[in-house]
């Protein structure tokens, strides 16, 4: 049973504040992946949590036991690197039995949790072959297999499939999913990469600058944004701002060229301007002589094989993204259309400190 818990942990290097006051629970058994652009603190937040570096202030505490003054080696944590830094000269059972051998285990039994380890990779019969004889798919698989074949107690991956190319990242997002999984071991992810995130995680910390702008499932934080950044880090979204319109319960938004919308907020806003997201998958184009909540005119459509992307302008000028499935594309550009969308689909964004 291993929980991890940050309470008001900061890491600064000199002026830089790398970690600013952060504070978050991963449960045990979660799989939680701490996501963010570059130089927002997520790798640094994994170097806390495994020991390599020590917080400026603040506790971690790991399985309800303080470990924010233990070193690496005091803490039982397996750790994947994003260059997997499997050892060259070594064969993949050398590799994965390492930390086994670290920690004085007797051969026969380091044996038998070595071939356990490499089984719940799939890479049975790979022993005798050295890094360079093996694909980067199976180089990934090694380098997990080094890391839970000692049994840590949270495993974490730090941009696990960052060197990896898109078909083969495909497959062994799958396969972390599934040895997590069957593993039940408290995982935590960092990565950039909000496919990964979404698709891999039980809840998602999005971080940027240091500081957790929300702590969330995959499904709340993609579609109930709590700022403007999150909305806008987590994948493709439109913004549209005017007047925010309240009356019998329902909230709605009135743009500046007077076409307004109902939408859907979290009960807490006022009369005022306001920004409602809505996410590209979600607006459905139609014919200009259909009937939808606004009018556009396509100026561009990009062709993505299983769906096409089409930007739409609207006559005020704001422009929009709408992403359609299908193989073939409907709209060409200079044709006039109309959008639609499920009233529930726009979510109007939380007022933001500093915010007008």
């Amino acid at each position: 049973m291993t929980t991890v818990e940050f309470i008001d942990v900061s890491m600064h290097y000199g002026h830089v504040r790398a970690v600013d006051r952060v504070s978050l629970r991963v449960e045990t058994g979660e799989y939680a992946t701490i996501l963010g652009p570059s130089g927002s603190g997520k790798t640094t937040m994994l170097s806390l949590i495994a020991g390599i570096c020590k917080p400026t202030s603040g506790s971690i505490i790991i399985g309800g036991c303080d470990v924010t003054t233990m070193s690496a080696a005091e803490r039982n944590v397996g750790l994947v690197f994003q260059s997997y830094a499997l050892f060259p000269h070594m064969t993949v059972f050398d590799n994965v039995a390492f930390p086994l051998r670290v920690r004085r285990v007797p051969n026969r039994e380091l044996r038998t949790r070595v071939a356990e380890a490499l089984s719940l990779v799939r890479l049975e019969g790979f022993d005798a072959r050295k890094p360079h004889q093996i694909s980067g798919g199976q180089q990934q698989r090694v380098a997990l297999a080094r890391a839970v074949v000692f049994k840590p107690d949270i495993l974490l991956l730090d941009e696990p499939l960052a060197a990896l190319d898109r078909k083969l990242r495909e497959d062994v997002r799958a396969e972390i999913h599934a040895l997590q999984r069957g593993l039940g071991i408290t995982t935590i992810m960092v990565t950039h990469d909000q496919d990964e995130a979404l698709s891999l995680s039980d809840r998602v910390v999005v971080l940027n600058r240091g500081q957790v702008h929300q702590i969330d499932t995959p499904v709340t934080a993609y579609n109930r944004p709590n700022s403007r950044f999150v909305a806008n880090f987590l994948g493709l979204a439109n913004f549209l701002e005017g007047d925010l319109l309240t009356k019998g319960g329902k909230s709605g938004i009135r743009l500046p060229s007077g076409e307004h919308f109902t939408c859907v907020s979290d009960g807490e806003r006022k009369a005022g301007t306001a920004c409602a997201i809505l996410r590209p998958e979600d607006l459905r184009l139609m014919n200009g002589a259909s009937r939808g909540k606004l009018s556009g005119t396509i100026n561009e459509a990009v062709f993505f094989g299983d769906s096409v992307r089409y930007a739409v302008t609207l006559a005020s000028g704001v422009r929009l993204i709408a992403h359609v499935p299908g193989s073939r594309p409907q709209f060409v550009v200079g044709a006039k259309v109309q959008l639609d969308w499920h009233p529930d689909r726009v979510w109007i964004l939380p007022h933001e400190k500093g915010a007008g």
